[in-house]
């Protein structure tokens, strides 16, 4: 393991988080319990979290409604909730370097990454949701002289959130920052594996004036905290971004309860294509290697699947092996490291599970395979290629959410097609072709929410992001987040006019 001295300094002044953050005040769990958050980069505990259970989430809840009931945050102006959660971006970006270094040491992602992808992102999509809340109009109808109609945005109410391990901070922040711009209350519930930043956020959000109750985060599991949220009956909505077995548990919940709205954000087996007349194969090479390796495969997006026209496969794939064999697998505190450790020993596990599976069934991988660096104690996997994968393999359908990529090849464009939408999900594609004509027809015949031409992951915070099929329902990012923490309501005013 290899961390510079500076490192070493900030690790042993770092105070981890521990607390849950419920009604503005720092507590434990009520039953007392809490468990080991382990750190994947070497299988040892960083602290000891609290572990939240149904009681601490009717504690939060209760917190929220009282919060938003009595319109401390909610009767806010636009201008007030815009000064205080640019306050607490501004606080994220002080604490950039701390929040930063809780998260690479709590998932094991490279500092570098979280340092310069996550936590930016995080504190832009604080910035502009802050900066959009303003530019929320309600409409009016077109009604007779007699009447005035009008329609209104109104905050939802109590807000619960269920946020994955693989982005803590910035899957946070997609939820919490519009729903909060809304004028709703939040009660957030970090991964199990992940609890570090969410804990740090909310005690900034204190500090920038965030009214105590608005903004809870109650830490612990899913099947104990999170169902309890999920079926709590003063929750107004869950909003959740993770498996596709969860996201089927938390609708029945809020089928049994409430009938509480609900948002998902599920898996994915997104492909790439990438046609003969590909406009440059290094860059499609460079988006086929890092598209699926990045984060260590744990992205919903990840393009695990590489449809490759069979005219320049041979070529191509020698291209994306060059520059996945370039990948070193690292401790994720060196700051050289670009590809980390997975996130749980289980996740490693699965990975592997998946890597034999296909061993077993005649494949050999043409790069990787392996757990590495297991005399750390960490869990690493190293970058995995299979090529001449059949469609109706495992690898080309389920999701590994690990450092696995499947190749397959196609002779035309319709063959493309038909294997790309022969799945379940449907949340992301991608395209490389120098036709236009081609791109836009399979831009449009792709069964995807997000459908990226000539690039990977080509999007930021003003577009919407969320999935089709399986992939869930409901859109993360730019302005119909907002709308999706809100309702619409009809006011009409009817009124005579004056007798002149």
């Amino acid at each position: 393991m290899t961390v510079s001295a500076a490192l070493q300094d900030r690790l042993a002044a770092l105070q981890p988080p521990g607390l849950m953050i419920i009604d503005g005040r720092k507590i434990a769990a009520l039953s007392g319990e809490t468990f080991a958050n382990i750190s994947p980069r070497d299988g040892k505990p960083i602290n000891a979290v609290a572990a939240g259970d149904k009681a601490d989430v009717d504690l939060a809840v209760a917190a929220a409604r009282a919060a938003f009931e009595d319109g401390r945050w909610r009767d806010r102006t636009p201008a007030e909730k815009k000064k205080t959660l640019l306050r607490l971006a501004e606080l994220m970006e002080a604490h950039r370097e701390e929040l930063a270094l809780l998260e690479a040491l709590d998932v094991g992602k490279p500092l570098s990454d979280a340092r310069n992808v996550d936590i930016p992102l995080a504190i832009q999509t604080t910035r502009w949701y802050a900066e959009a809340l303003d530019k929320i109009y309600g409409e009016v109808g077109p009604s007779g002289p007699g009447r005035l109609s009008y329609a209104v945005h109104e905050p939802l109410g109590v807000i619960g959130a269920i946020v994955p391990w693989n982005f803590p901070l910035h899957m946070a922040m997609w939820k919490a920052a519009p729903a909060l711009a809304m004028g709703n209350s939040v009660v957030l519930k970090p991964a199990e594996q992940s609890p570090l930043t969410a804990l740090r956020v909310a005690e900034l959000a204190l500090e920038a004036g965030l009214p105590p109750g608005v903004l809870n985060v109650v830490t612990g599991f899913g099947e104990t905290a999170g169902q309890a949220l999920a079926r709590h009956m003063d929750v107004d909505m869950i909003t959740f971004t993770g498996s596709g077995s969860v996201g089927r548990r938390l609708m029945v919940y809020a089928g049994e309860s409430n009938l509480k709205r609900v948002s998902l954000e599920l898996g994915g087996k997104s492909p790439q294509i990438v046609f003969a007349d590909c406009p440059d194969l290094d860059a499609a090479a460079e988006a086929a290697a890092w598209g699926v390796f990045f984060n260590q495969g744990e992205v919903c997006t990840a393009a695990s699947r590489l449809l490759v026209q069979e005219a320049i496969r041979e070529p191509f794939l020698e291209k994306v092996l060059a520059v996945a064999r370039g990948i070193q697998v690292g401790d994720p505190l060196d700051e050289a490291t670009r590809f980390g450790a997975m996130v749980s020993s289980e996740q490693m596990r699965t990975t592997l599970g998946y890597i034999e599976r296909a061993r077993a069934s005649g494949l050999e991988p043409v790069l990787g395979g392996r757990q590495v660096l297991q005399a750390t104690g960490g869990f690493y996997v190293e970058p995995t290629i299979f090529d001449r994968l059949s469609p109706d393999a495992a690898l080309a359908r389920e999701e590994v959410f690990g450092p696995v990529l499947g190749v397959l090849s196609f002779q035309t464009s319709d063959e493309a097609l038909r294997i790309a939408n022969d799945t379940v999900y449907g949340l992301a594609a991608g395209v490389w072709t120098s036709n236009i004509d081609l791109a836009m027809s399979a831009a449009r015949r792709l069964r995807a929410g997000l459908v990226w031409i000539n690039g990977w992951d080509a999007c930021d915070i003003t577009m919407p992001f969320g999935g089709f099929k399986q992939s869930g329902f409901g859109r993360d990012r730019s302005l119909h987040a907002l709308h999706k923490y809100a309702d619409l309501k009809s006011i009409t005013l009817s009124h005579r006019p004056p007798h002149v």
